[in-house]
């Protein structure tokens, strides 16, 4: 009889994939004119708001995939940074 060499340690730890975290990226830092950019994809399923791009002055509605940027290199702190996000068309960002 053959030996089955597949742990059942591993099928205890298995852990289902987190499909919306595949769907709506992941955060990233992107540098753009100098300055440092956090970057995190919102997905149209987690669009719950309206908010108005700062690349085209147009809204991104409800339950349109977009991006939210923010500085993380502000000389006021992180929590500055963060509270100064803003939400992008993705277009928009690229153009930016």
């Amino acid at each position: 009889m053959a030996k089955n060499n597949r742990s059942r340690k591993r099928d205890a730890e298995y852990e289902p994939l987190d499909v919306e975290r595949l769907t709506t990226g992941f955060r990233r830092t992107e540098v753009r004119n100098g300055r440092e950019w956090t970057v995190q994809p919102i997905s149209a399923l987690n669009a719950n708001k309206t908010y108005t791009c700062p690349g085209c002055s147009l809204m991104i509605q409800e339950g349109v995939a977009h991006l939210v940027a923010w500085r993380n290199d502000g000389i006021l702190g992180d929590q500055a940074d963060v509270e100064a996000r803003r939400h992008w068309h993705q277009a928009c960002w690229k153009m930016s």
